[in-house]
């Protein structure tokens, strides 16, 4: 049975956690199993580099999807009152809609 998340944490958060500790494992261990399996010093060294910069730009990429799911729940819980009265801020009381009106600088004959 997997664990409960911890308090204030989404399964997702959890999830996108558990990707990059399993990345980072990754980068320890893919390196060690290169220099026993005859490959160079070098190259595992340039290996473990690699899997670090995917590993961060990961990371990086995950958080940012995190905040920007969370700023979409955030917007779906907010009630929408108002978009009328935002939409009609810049008319006056007496303004109607439609109809044929002079701009301000335009000739009239």
């Amino acid at each position: 049975m997997p664990p409960a998340p911890a308090p204030g944490k989404s399964p997702a958060q959890e999830t996108a956690t558990d990707v990059v500790r399993w990345s980072a494992f990754s980068c320890v261990l893919v390196p060690v199993v290169l220099v026993g399996y005859g490959t160079s010093l070098a190259g595992a060294a340039g290996t473990a580099l690699g899997l670090a910069a995917v590993t961060g730009a990961c990371r990086v990429l995950l958080r940012r999807s995190e905040r920007g799911a969370e700023h979409l729940r955030a917007a779906e819980r907010t009630p929408h009152h108002g978009q009328h009265a935002r939409a009609d801020a810049g008319r006056r009381h007496g303004d109607r809609h439609g109809g044929r009106h002079a701009g301000g600088n335009t000739p009239v004959d």
